[in-house]
């Protein structure tokens, strides 16, 4: 399976096709950190919000990328289940990648102020921008996995289908929202990260991530079983 994950990462490379969300996502930094010096820890709780689309788009273009006959073949080779999981990972790989730049870029820009008295270590700062990233780079994996070509089967619909999934995800995690349970906790967790963070806050919305992940990630495979 190492191998078809390889295999998938290089054609993503390869094609060029990486350049496209790359572009998009440092344009975003860009205009993220241009405005001055902000905290560490609510500036990465926001980053996550601005990359969520970004990563969401990836997963699909990586996704896309590779012909519907090489599938069809992959699958026949290490059976259905292995190759949709090392599209995944390959797809979260890709992601990690891209959460790396977004952790480093603003350090590169002067975007980031250095702690102060009164402030979060910087240690733990690091620490909870990473896990904010990852709480954003999880989902944003499913949504463009269901957004896929090899769900839609047409370009349009699976635009469609990130556009519902990234807006939906934005408009209905708003404090106000009257369903946010539907949506993963990106939003959420930017508004965590902007005051005190307890550690009951980080597991609920940890677990929340998981648990819509997971749902989201079923619903991909259920769907993939009738859908080669």
């Amino acid at each position: 399976m190492s191998a078809l994950i390889r295999m998938r990462l290089a054609g993503f490379l390869r094609t060029g096709r990486a350049l496209a969300p790359l572009l998009a996502g440092l344009v975003a930094l860009g205009i993220l950190y241009g405005g001055g010096r902000a905290r560490p820890a609510e500036a990465y709780g926001v980053c996550a919000v601005v990359l969520f689309p970004v990563l969401a788009w990836q997963t699909k273009i990586l996704l896309d990328v590779e012909p519907d006959v090489q599938r069809r073949l992959a699958q026949v080779l290490v059976g259905p289940a292995r190759a949709r999981l090392a599209g995944l990972l390959a797809a979260m790989i890709a992601g990690a990648g891209t959460v790396l730049v977004a952790l480093v870029f603003p350090w590169l820009v002067g975007g980031m102020a250095v702690p102060g008295p009164g402030d979060l270590p910087l240690p733990v700062a690091l620490t909870l921008g990473l896990w904010a990233h990852l709480l954003a780079l999880l989902p944003a994996t499913a949504v463009g996995a269901l957004a896929s070509r090899a769900l839609t089967r047409n370009a349009g619909y699976g635009v469609a289908v990130l556009a519902v999934g990234v807006v939906g995800t934005l408009a209905l995690g708003l404090r106000d929202s009257v369903a946010p349970w539907l949506v993963p906790p990106v939003l959420a967790t930017a508004r965590a990260l902007a005051g005190p963070l307890s550690a009951g806050t980080a597991l609920l919305l940890s677990g929340w991530a998981l648990a819509w992940t997971g749902l989201a990630l079923a619903g991909y495979t259920w769907q993939r079983r009738t859908h080669p």
